[in-house]
């Protein structure tokens, strides 16, 4: 059985508490496509299976449930041991929580809702939170706009489109990349920046 199918069977066997589990397990291991689940949420629902109220709150709920679970390993490990963790981790590189963390330090809250909607940076962005001890007020209340913006706008697509709910995530593929191009470049710009006011500060 494919992960699709498993996530078919999990929606059709729980309804929207399944959803909510897939999207959770999917902050919890960034490889796994919301592009797809999210989606796939949205045509169950229009099958019946969920309503579309419900598809869009419990898939909500699972992606801040996911992403507080990451805020407390970035709260309780710190930044050395979540680097250390992410060399094991499959498709998971360091450089990712390196430039994830950087564009935390820029960014802070803006960081936090935007980063919901960027492949990745969606996971890994509750860590740096976590590491960097952000008020669990705001955290919560970014994270959850954040996703139930992304999570509405995939799940609608779906319901939408119906048997062809799997074209969204070509679509939604090939945004996600020009926006995490966007965003590795200002990670970039951020650490040069940096790097230029250590060095002037140095030699003064």
């Amino acid at each position: 059985m494919n992960l699709v199918d498993w996530v078919t069977d999990l929606m059709q066997t729980a309804g929207a508490p399944g959803a909510a589990l897939a999207i959770a397990l999917e902050n919890l291991f960034p490889p796994l496509p919301s592009e797809v689940f999210l989606p796939l949420a949205g045509f169950a629902a229009a099958q019946g299976k969920m309503s579309l109220l419900d598809a869009i709150l419990w898939t909500t709920f699972g992606s801040v449930a996911g992403a507080l679970l990451l805020y407390r390993v970035g709260a309780l490990l710190g930044r050395d041991r979540v680097r250390r963790i992410a060399t094991r981790v499959p498709l998971v590189r360091v450089s990712d929580v390196d430039k994830t963390e950087a564009w935390f330090l820029r960014n802070g809250n803006r960081a936090v809702f935007f980063g919901r909607m960027i492949p990745f940076f969606r996971s890994l962005i509750s860590i740096p939170a976590g590491i960097e001890r952000m008020r669990m007020g705001p955290f919560l209340a970014y994270t959850a706009a954040g996703s139930l913006l992304w999570n509405t706008a995939l799940i609608l697509a779906g319901y939408l489109l119906g048997d062809n709910w799997h074209l969204v995530e070509d679509y939604v593929g090939l945004a996600s990349k020009v926006v995490l191009g966007l965003a590795v470049v200002a990670v970039v710009v951020f650490v040069v920046s940096r790097l230029a006011k250590k060095r002037a500060t140095s030699r003064s």
